[in-house]
């Protein structure tokens, strides 16, 4: 768990560092935009804004009840953010595992992907699927009837 918050950390401290600076040397204005900007970054590579991670083996467990997809992602993926967002709310609709949080997670994934830990990895119906396209993904969310 520790991983995953490291880089959201040293950015809010590095961006309130830097604002300190620009605010000490007068530029109000600046030193803010500058904050927004780092504690933007820090947000989008939080895991705070994922839904929240069950292991491997419940996701797999779940998923084969009700056939929904297990999506295997890391705090920082440029890769696993751009999937988060394009599904918006139906995200939740999937399960989701933090490889970093969890070792049998990141096992499943490196057996997908011939030894690599490739996030997103997607599995649907038990077949793996390597960083899909959002839109795909979202189709498996919601099969039409």
């Amino acid at each position: 768990m520790k991983r995953a918050r490291i880089l959201p950390l040293l950015l809010v401290l590095g961006g309130s560092a830097a604002a300190t600076g620009l605010l000490l040397s007068g530029s109000p204005g600046a030193a803010a935009a500058l904050l927004l900007v780092f504690l933007l970054l820090a947000g989008a590579n939080s895991p705070l804004i994922f839904p929240s991670s069950i292991d491997a083996l419940e996701a797999q467990r779940r998923s084969a009840a009700d056939g929904r997809p297990i999506v295997f992602w890391r705090p920082g993926c440029p890769y696993c953010l751009r999937l988060r967002i394009r599904l918006g709310r139906s995200a939740r609709q999937a399960y989701w595992v933090d490889i970093w949080r969890d070792p049998a997670g990141a096992a499943a994934v490196r057996a997908a992907n011939d030894g690599n830990e490739t996030v997103p990895t997607v599995i649907v119906a038990g077949q793996p699927h390597t960083n899909p396209d959002p839109a795909w993904v979202r189709e498996r969310l919601f099969p039409s009837a």
